[in-house]
């Protein structure tokens, strides 16, 4: 038993995911006028809108791309966004490169 747990131990590659989280389009965002209206006051008359989002990096450990992709969709999709008012999307790579 112990040889099949090294084993399993040793395929387990670290990746890295970037996850950006913004609100849907068509929901208001009071945070993004608000920092907008800012930006105006300190003389920044050409940014036209502003939204604002989350960015979240994740590191895990997974057999490979697939199973890591398939773990970030799932918490994205469970925790880290609310899917009726927030979109999201990521990257994902093996950490350390």
């Amino acid at each position: 038993m112990k040889y099949y747990a090294a084993w399993k131990e040793a395929k387990a590659l670290q990746w890295k995911a970037k996850v950006e989280i913004t609100l849907k389009r068509a929901v208001l965002d009071p945070q993004g006028i608000a920092v907008k209206n800012s930006l105006k006051a300190l003389g920044y008359e050409e940014v036209d809108q502003v939204r604002v989002g989350k960015y979240i990096e994740l590191t895990l450990e997974a057999s490979g791309r697939k199973e890591a992709a398939s773990r970030v969709e799932e918490m994205s999709r469970r925790l880290l966004s609310n899917p009726v008012i927030e979109d999201y999307s990521y990257t994902l790579q093996e950490a350390g490169l």
